[in-house]
């Protein structure tokens, strides 16, 4: 059996959050937004303009910073009870993914306005729980995919240019996630086979990261949305999102469970965790030195961790190495593998990268 799942409608272009109380009028009259202090004065003011003029009621909820469940129960008991139709997070994945729990708790729809491009949360129906100290504590299902997904590029060409870079990493290795995961005959986030279409849009996820990143870095420099932006922002959310959900991850996502252990790294963006972990995966691979060269060089380009240092790592304890291979090794991702995965395969792996 193959499942392809997706969010009902997803739209994408410039200074869109203007108009979304017309995309919402069609889900319910009950609106909660949830965003932190920062985002909530950058979109609260045309959410609620916006709402108004079709007739919507909203609420604005300010997200505490942390996806915790002692969070969504803080959310959950400001709503004392009131009616909610939908549950629109705007910000970056905490928040989207707060939001995604909260909706599910009180049976609400859900949409998602991402703010930044740094990761592919947006389209997807599940969500990645931590404690107070950013610890991954575990991953929770939504009911569904988003009923909507609103990117607003005049909004996120206006973030800084290292939550792009993650989200640029966090696409990047979906090609070769997807390609493990079917090779392997794994599950998907479903617990299904990956059709093939996952795969496509893996491929061209990877080829539109490769053609525009560049272009699109510049677009950020100006604040303003080109093309380049438009196309990179596409495939960060959309078609990065579309193929980890419905094509499956592996070693890259599986050494989050490792690099989230170690002082320094644990900070670093999701995205930049997994393109590191991604140079881990090409290792074991066994992908030749050009492809290396091509891609250690793209990694420059594309401001992304090249050595564990660049995730902030702090010394230089060879423990260190033994703990990410170890955490790493027994994360369920590592079995989508076309070859058994071992503390020491990663061992061996990442002592090559450090040495590169």
């Amino acid at each position: 059996m193959i499942v392809f799942g997706a969010p009902r409608r997803y739209i994408q272009g410039p200074n869109l959050i203007e108009t979304i109380g017309k995309e919402l009028s069609g889900l319910g009259s009950n609106i909660v937004l949830i965003a932190d202090d920062h985002v909530m004065r950058i979109v609260e003011p045309s959410v609620s303009k916006s709402c108004a003029e079709a007739g919507l009621k909203l609420m604005p909820m300010t997200f505490g910073g942390e996806i915790t469940y002692a969070e969504v129960d803080r959310l959950y008991n400001l709503l004392d009870g009131k009616p909610v139709d939908i549950v629109v997070a705007a910000g970056g994945g905490k928040t989207i993914d707060t939001g995604k729990l909260l909706s599910r708790k009180i049976g609400a729809g859900f949409v998602s306005v991402p703010t930044v491009a740094s990761n592919d949360s947006p389209t997807s129906h599940i969500a990645v729980v931590y404690d107070e100290n950013h610890k991954l504590v575990g991953v929770e299902q939504n009911k569904a995919n988003p009923e909507l997904v609103l990117v607003d590029t005049a909004i996120i060409a206006k973030a800084p240019l290292e939550l792009l870079s993650a989200g640029v990493g966090d696409a990047l290795v979906k090609r070769f996630e997807v390609e493990q995961c079917i090779n392997a005959k794994g599950k998907n986030v479903f617990g299904a086979t990956s059709p093939l279409s996952a795969l496509a849009l893996a491929n061209t996820c990877y080829d539109t990261v490769r053609a525009h990143t560049v272009d699109a870095y510049k677009a950020l420099e100006k604040g303003e949305p080109d093309d380049h932006l438009e196309k990179l922002v596409e495939a960060c959310i959309l078609m990065s999102g579309l193929a980890f959900e419905s094509g499956g991850l592996s070693v890259s996502h599986g050494m989050t469970r490792g690099l989230s252990a170690i002082d320094g790294v644990a900070s670093a963006l999701h995205g930049h965790q997994v393109a590191y972990g991604l140079l881990v995966q090409l290792v074991l691979e066994g992908r030749d030195e050009a492809f290396m060269d091509d891609m250690r060089q793209f990694y420059r380009d594309a401001k992304l961790p090249l050595k564990l240092v660049d995730l902030g790592r702090k010394g230089q304890s060879n423990s260190d190495i033994e703990t990410i291979a170890e955490l790493s090794a027994a994360a369920p991702h590592m079995v989508k593998f076309d070859k058994p995965v071992g503390k020491d395969d990663i061992v061996r792996a990442i002592i090559e990268i450090e040495q590169a």
